[in-house]
């Protein structure tokens, strides 16, 4: 792994970086942001800018992730961790591997347990679209799709409009909201549609 390059990269859908690692209930949101979606690597001793900032007590780094990982994540994850140096500096990854019993849960100071999902360089809150996803994913059954005049609707809006929710969707095809998820589900897990997610709302366009 050429760890310079990843640092040039900057933090992307599977690249996290933390300068140090200070809160078990924090870095699980990351950890499970990483294992529902398609697993990513955790760079500590690195700043959110790429600077080389090295790591003093490595074994301290990797006791707060693996409780983080067994305490606050829910099924367990299972990191592994790799050493370099950069920069005559000592720089932990973290790799977290795409999971096969998502979705992963993370415990919050509340006590409550919330799905994340990472979404270009966050890691985000799973709306029950996503979850379902998750669960659907995990399966992996493959999902078949013809073409109703509701996905064919569907795909000439964005086509012309490149965006919707799951509110526009279903006003645009007269849908209940169960039927319309339904079927946002299906094209999320075919790879027709992908999932945006700010912190005002969740939309879809379609893939690349």
């Amino acid at each position: 792994m050429n760890i310079k390059r990843l640092i040039l990269e900057g933090e992307n859908v599977s690249i996290d970086f933390k300068k140090t690692i200070s809160n078990a209930e924090k870095i699980a949101k990351t950890l499970v942001a990483f294992a529902n979606n398609k697993g990513g690597k955790l760079l500590i001793g690195v700043a959110d800018d790429g600077t080389i900032k090295g790591v003093k007590a490595e074994e301290e780094e990797k006791y707060m992730i693996n409780k983080a990982a067994h305490e606050f994540c829910k099924p367990a994850i299972e990191p592994s961790f790799e050493e370099y140096i950069v920069e005559d500096k000592l720089v932990l990854v973290a790799d977290i591997p795409k999971s096969d019993t998502k979705p992963h849960y993370a415990l919050d100071e509340q006590g409550k347990w919330w799905a994340y999902f990472r979404i270009q360089d966050k890691s985000v809150l799973a709306s029950k679209i996503m979850i379902e996803v998750l669960k659907k994913d995990k399966e992996n059954k493959g999902t078949f799709i013809a073409y109703s005049a509701q996905e064919k609707l569907l795909l000439a809006y964005l086509a012309a409009n490149g965006r919707i929710t799951l509110k526009e969707f279903s006003k645009l095809t007269r849908s209940a909201y169960k039927k319309a998820q339904k079927i946002i589900i299906n094209l999320i897990l075919s790879g027709i549609i992908s999932p945006r997610i700010t912190e005002k709302e969740e939309y879809y366009v379609l893939a690349n």
